[in-house]
């Protein structure tokens, strides 16, 4: 009690950089003593928890232009790290090309949380929510550290920041890019956020689980099939096995035991003291099956 009490006497010293370069320079000067903050819904629940300590030094990143909001090009939408999960709930265009997405972020959280949290906050976190449905949609995320704008993978990303490689400490998320679908019928494409709590909402996942396919006209083949799945503070991860096992086959249930057996053995997760890891990959794999099979009867 004593420490948090020492807290609330020393508030952090609050920087308001105008740009990417000055906030990534003053991360580089405070390094741990340091963190990037927007929205600062998790990081506030870790404080009040206990499970980590207020830092000396806040870098506040809402003053930084070009980190909010959503945008369409030719060949794909962009949504900036300072976007709400509100707004991304809104969003026309999210709700049209990527409804799991939608999904992902209306489970997040109490709406006037959503109106604080960003995607970006969210996405950091290396756990959030988000993540299973951006993995399942072959996401792309832009990294800011230095002088250069990277856009890379976001499942290679994700390899970078749960090893502690990669980008520096001092790099931050400036927003992610999502490919345009192509214009199947909506009637053969499958794109779904699914999550599973201790309670029917504004709960923390225990599971999440993500997917995206279509039915090739005709020939009702699989194609594009993303899987992902995640929950709790577990890392997010695609089940390439199970997404190897559909990718070009014929749509038929006997698929299903086998992809059940390959989720099952690819889905690493942990237990916690409200459900074992088998109980969290039998419900990984339990939703993404059952959706599948809803999937082939349409």
């Amino acid at each position: 009690m004593e420490a948090a009490y020492d807290h609330r006497l020393s508030p952090p010293c609050v920087h308001q950089p105008v740009g990417l370069q000055e906030a990534w320079a003053l991360k580089r000067i405070y390094g741990d003593q340091a963190i990037y903050v927007s929205g600062g819904t998790l990081i506030r629940t870790w404080w009040e928890a206990g499970t980590a300590a207020v830092p000396p030094h806040l870098i506040d990143l809402r003053g930084i232009a070009g980190m909010e909001g959503i945008s369409a090009e030719e060949a794909f939408i962009s949504v900036g790290a300072l976007t709400t999960l509100e707004d991304c709930r809104r969003s026309g265009g999210l709700q049209r090309h990527y409804p799991a997405l939608v999904e992902a972020a209306r489970g997040i959280a109490a709406p006037p949380v959503r109106n604080l949290a960003t995607l970006g906050g969210n996405i950091a976190s290396g756990y959030g929510d988000i993540l299973p449905a951006l993995l399942a949609l072959e996401a792309d995320i832009a990294v800011f550290a230095g002088n250069v704008l990277t856009v890379k993978p976001l499942e290679a990303w994700l390899d970078e920041r749960w090893s502690g490689g990669g980008e520096s400490a001092a790099a931050l998320v400036a927003g992610i890019r999502l490919p345009l679908a192509d214009a199947e019928p909506a009637e053969h494409r499958l794109s779904l956020f699914r999550k599973v709590g201790r309670r029917e909402a504004f709960t923390a996942s225990l599971v999440t689980a993500a997917a995206a396919a279509r039915l090739e006209p005709g020939t009702r083949r699989f194609r594009g099939v993303r899987l992902a799945a995640g929950g709790g503070s577990g890392r997010p991860l695609r089940l390439r096995a199970a997404e190897a096992l559909l990718e070009g086959a014929a749509c038929d249930a006997a698929l299903l035991g086998p992809v059940f057996e390959a989720i099952m053995a690819e889905f690493a997760t942990y237990g916690d003291p409200f459900a074992s890891e088998a109980y969290k990959k039998n419900t990984a794999a339990n939703l993404l099956v059952s959706e599948l099979w809803k999937f082939m009867q349409a």
